[in-house]
């Protein structure tokens, strides 16, 4: 459900959250974690990163890329720094909350095939065939408006994706900015407030993006699932321990995002500059 795989430079410039309280709830949380998939999908976050490098080094830097910036971008996408990260601020988001609600949906035989479905299915996506193919598919899903689309729009909905990964993407962005300003990359008329403006221009463009990649993504992954499987998950996501989890998912995944964007800003203008003298 997190769609932006956000781009991140030096490992060091990157904020480790705070151990949550350790004991039998952090025992719990990392169960949890487990179950949901995450260490599968951060790395999978990290394949995404690398390839985004790629594209970012072509986009951004004057020599195009070099090893030394693979090198950069391969050590910001440490896989133990984001897991890191993100755990422990899930944990923080989550205390307080019904995690053995959220355990017993999640270790049950039906999540376990949910989560395995998820999973699969982003790292399908990494295939650019893949993908083009996937948003094909649903893109006739939704003109037809068939009954399986009309069930993942009520899932995105009762998620809130839609505007949970809008405002996680446009976040993202505006630190990125940051880091390029903090960086000296940026001309002298560009500001934190123009920045921002930026950042707000380019808000229709990322909204028709995640739309796109939500029923793509979802469509695919929960296509093997029957009618009665999906509307257990979609029950379960409109309880209050899965409004909880999602709700803490996106913190701890926006809080990473935000912090790798803004090391990727930092990292581009130590590039720019110096490929520039």
């Amino acid at each position: 459900m997190f769609r932006f795989a956000a781009p991140l430079a030096f490992a060091a410039t990157l904020a480790v959250a705070p151990l949550w309280a350790q004991g039998r709830d952090a025992d719990k949380v990392d169960q949890l974690f487990d179950a949901l998939g995450m260490p599968q999908l951060i790395e999978i976050m990290r394949e995404e990163g690398l390839a985004y490098g790629e594209t970012l080094a072509t986009d951004m830097l004057p020599g195009g890329r070099s090893a030394e910036w693979s090198m950069a971008v391969s050590a910001i996408y440490d896989v133990e720094m984001m897991t890191e990260e993100v755990r422990g601020v899930l944990g923080e988001a989550l205390e307080g909350d019904d995690v053995d609600a959220m355990l017993a949906f999640f270790t049950s035989e039906q999540g376990v095939r949910i989560v395995g479905l998820e999973i699969s299915a982003r790292r399908a996506l990494l295939d650019d065939a893949v993908e083009e193919a996937s948003k094909e598919n649903a893109a006739i899903a939704m003109m037809d408006e068939t009954p399986r689309f009309q069930m993942v729009q009520d899932f995105i909905d009762a998620n809130d994706l839609i505007e949970a990964n809008v405002i996680g993407a446009l976040n993202s962005n505006y630190a990125f900015y940051t880091g390029l300003i903090d960086g000296g990359a940026m001309p002298a008329g560009i500001t934190l407030e123009t920045a921002l403006q930026d950042v707000w221009a380019q808000e229709p463009m990322v909204r028709a993006d995640t739309i796109e990649w939500l029923f793509s993504f979802l469509l695919m992954a929960y296509q093997p699932l029957s009618d009665e499987e999906l509307e257990a998950y979609l029950a379960f996501s409109r309880s209050d321990a899965g409004q909880d989890m999602t709700n803490a998912l996106f913190e701890a995944f926006n809080g990473m995002f935000d912090d790798i964007s803004r090391a990727l800003g930092l990292a581009s203008s130590r590039f720019m500059l110096t490929q520039e003298l």
